[in-house]
């Protein structure tokens, strides 16, 4: 049996624990960023009206391209009712807002010119932090009105 010794000045041992500390964290970070992404989970960049409205196609809806409303809102610290509700049609569709609490958010808000079988008005709501969409839905309001994912909704799909 062997063993070797070595002597290592205190400054020296501080430095590489931190530099092993920085590439730990380095690669939890890489970590998690390819894992979202393969998983699909990535929140989507829309910090442009162009690449909102251009999300909002890619699902099949037809917006006014100039939103209706833009606001800028902060997030409860805890999601409490009625935003508990709310992020559980949220978490359907692969959104969490959750990881938002006590973040500031800004909503816009789309004219939908076809959504299916609906008379009365209905708009496109998008939720982005730091420009990029956390959530989002469709409103429809009027008689009967409702709350829908994003979606768009196939024929025999009926409102929740």
């Amino acid at each position: 049996m062997f063993i070797v010794t070595t002597r290592l000045p205190r400054r020296r041992f501080l430095a590489a624990l931190l530099l092993l500390g920085v590439l730990l964290a380095l690669s939890v970070a890489v970590f998690s960023h390819v894992a979202a992404v393969s998983s699909g989970k990535e929140p989507l960049l829309a910090a442009t009206n162009d690449a909102r409205v251009a999300y909002l196609q890619s699902l099949g809806w037809a917006v006014v391209p100039d939103p209706i409303e833009m606001i800028s809102l902060r997030l409860p610290d805890e999601l409490a009712e009625p935003y508990a509700s709310y992020n559980q049609l949220q978490r359907k569709q692969g959104f969490d807002l959750s990881a938002y609490c006590g973040e500031n958010v800004e909503r816009y808000t789309y004219t939908v010119t076809n959504y299916p079988e609906w008379a009365g008005g209905c708009q496109a709501d998008l939720y982005l932090h730091t420009g990029r969409i956390i959530g989002g839905d469709i409103v429809c309001t009027g008689e009967g009105g409702f709350l829908a994912p994003l979606a768009f909704p196939s024929p025999d799909a009926s409102a929740d």
